[in-house]
């Protein structure tokens, strides 16, 4: 074997290496496009369009195993300097392809602090812990502009390797933990979670679980629907109870248009179908209004979803993450929403079903002007313009094993390191109660005395990355 080919077998397996691999492809995203020499010395390497061999003035590329920690600081500090020196408004987030942990709490490591698990773990606000959503892929196949815009997230984005994400066992595991401090309900999320290879094996493995008072565990997903029509059996036999699909618009141009992928509605729909059909309901359809986009579709939703047994929920535009250049001025609030459904389909206001509640319930009314349950009901979700901090018991798990508090959060706290550094149980939910206990986020609470919009990048982790 030559010794040009030693070194690209050297390079190509050390490309699966999470932190260089990562932070190459995002130098590799705004620097200079190789040269025709350069180009002939990666022809045999598959994965070309991820790592940047032409780099070619960095310092040795470390051999195939070695520490990530014992790479030389210099190959990183020239290839940060690369990126800073580059002038582009094509912002890729820093947060999300080499997401930064927060320390644990100090008390996690005192001995006579230890936390036991009982049930009624709550932060410095007093909310309890009862909702856990967990992210089990960074992956998605739509490109919808307000979560994953398709000139950010191309085919040079760096996207977790396998060996990065929880496997379903630690997943398992660290769920066991959640549910043992209250956690009721676990919702699945991504990127898109039908990606992930074999999810109904998760799936089985949560059912298995129990709450504190012995019963079944609330497990449900959120999906963009475009592979629910043929998978919806296999979840439900794997123990999944329901689902919630996300639906922008029943135009097929204006969805096309807004998954940016040019998928057809009418899949969504017979997606949606098909889980009514396996018995994943009450079904939930989430329609994310932004104004100049897709607010004509509201009346159209409202007219098709009602009567159907499934509610329909309608989400204000949020400035999730830094890429999707959320602007005020796009947010459409749910009360225009509310009156605008009213012009047509008279509503009347809905109690709360259970704390900590999202969406504000509407139901279809009669001609009496009481709620007509066979009509259904609307839910909106308000974050922008009627926040809901105060109730918020929802904390996510990131599909590499990040802890998040806040689905605005910039920063999360690494429990995968703890998993795999040969934590026990009462480890992990020591640490885990811990965390939570000194939870004090409110952004949306917050967001009204934020300074005003500079058009400057603002590090939040992204919502492909924790989920919605």
């Amino acid at each position: 074997m030559t010794n040009l080919r030693k070194k690209e077998k050297r390079e190509h397996h050390f490309c699966t290496r999470n932190l260089w691999h990562q932070r190459c492809v995002l130098a590799r995203s705004q620097a200079t496009k190789p040269s025709a020499r350069q180009r002939s010395r990666t022809q045999h390497c598959h994965c070309l369009q991820e790592y940047p061999l032409w780099l070619t003035d960095l310092p040795h590329v470390p051999k195939s195993g070695q520490c990530q920690r014992n790479i030389p600081a210099l190959i990183f500090t020239k290839i940060d300097r690369l990126m800073t020196e580059t002038h582009t408004h094509r912002v890729i987030p820093l947060q999300d392809l080499r997401p930064a942990s927060l320390p644990l709490p100090l008390a996690t490591l005192d001995a006579k602090a230890r936390i036991q698990p009982n049930g009624l773990l709550a932060d410095t606000r007093g909310r309890a812990l009862r909702d856990l959503r967990i992210s089990v892929t960074d992956r998605c196949n739509f490109r919808c502009n307000y979560c994953m815009p398709k000139e950010i997230f191309d085919k040079d984005y760096a996207y977790l390797p396998h060996t990065a994400l929880l496997s379903f066992e630690e997943i398992t595991r660290l769920a066991h933990q959640f549910i043992a401090h209250g956690v009721q309900k676990i919702r699945l999320t991504g990127g898109e979670p039908l990606l992930r290879k074999n999810l109904e094996q998760l799936i089985a493995q949560l059912a298995a679980l129990r709450t504190l008072d012995g019963t079944p565990l609330d497990i449900t997903l959120t999906t963009n629907g475009s592979l629910l029509a043929r998978k919806a059996a296999a979840l439900k036999a794997a123990g999944l109870q329901r689902v919630t699909v996300s639906l922008d618009g029943l135009d097929d141009a204006v969805f096309r248009a807004m998954n940016d992928v040019d998928f057809p509605v009418a899949d969504v729909l017979a997606g949606i179908e098909a889980a009514r059909a396996a018995g994943l309901g009450p079904i939930k359809i989430n329609m994310v209004v932004k104004r100049g986009t897709n607010e004509q579709e509201i009346l159209p939703m409202a007219r098709h979803f009602r009567g159907s047994g499934m509610v329909l929920r309608f989400i204000e535009y949020m400035d999730v993450g830094a890429t999707n250049g959320w602007r005020m001025n796009e947010v459409m609030p749910s009360s225009d929403v509310v009156r605008l459904i009213q012009s047509e389909l008279p509503l009347v206001p809905l109690e709360a079903t259970q704390p900590g509640e999202t969406a504000q319930r509407w139901g279809y009314a009669d001609a009496q002007g009481r709620h007509d349950p066979g009509l259904g009901e609307i839910g909106v979700i308000s974050s922008v313009t009627q926040a809901f901090c105060h109730s918020c018991n929802r904390a996510r798990l990131s599909t590499e094993g990040q802890l998040y508090l806040c689905l605005f959060a910039a920063k999360g706290y690494d429990l995968r390191s703890l998993l795999r550094g040969g934590a026990s149980d009462a480890d992990l939910a020591n640490a885990i109660g811990h965390i939570w206990q000194g939870r004090a986020d409110n952004y949306s609470e917050s967001r009204s005395q934020l300074g005003p919009d500079t058009g400057a990048p603002v590090k939040r982790v992204e919502m492909s990355y924790i989920g919605g």
